[in-house]
């Protein structure tokens, strides 16, 4: 059963960073995208970041392209998302999600192409 568990949300001041991880259990997923997806209340989810597989290229939303960084640990099933000069509108509640198959393109950014998903972990940015 694919288990994934996220951590490291926390509330921050605005310009300040934070570092999630999602521990990823129950099959081995270097072949596979890990991604991450945020929702604010009354939004929907969107994609941030993530890539296809683990050598593949890492992808990020336009809002958050030069401030957030994706990175994998194979040997620890664990992506990370290293979050750096945050800003209010990145308050919401983050997922990691993934899926045991190939996806690539527009695939990627689009909730309904992932079968597993993590419970959330808040991060709020105050300014």
């Amino acid at each position: 059963q694919v288990q994934l568990v996220e951590s490291g949300g926390g509330l921050v001041q605005a310009g300040g960073s934070l570092r999630l991880s999602c521990a990823a259990s129950g099959g081995t997923f270097s072949s596979y995208p890990m991604v991450w997806f945020r929702q604010a209340p009354g939004k929907e989810r969107d994609f941030v970041a993530g890539s296809s597989w683990s050598g593949g290229l890492p992808y990020y939303a336009d809002s958050v392209k030069g401030r957030f960084t994706v990175s994998r640990d194979n040997a620890k099933n664990t992506v990370y998302l290293q979050m750096t000069s945050l800003k209010s509108e990145d308050t919401a509640l983050y997922y990691c999600a993934t899926v045991l198959k190939f996806i690539q393109g527009g695939f990627l950014f689009i909730p309904t192409s992932y079968d597993y998903w993590g419970q959330g972990t808040q991060v709020t940015v105050s300014s």
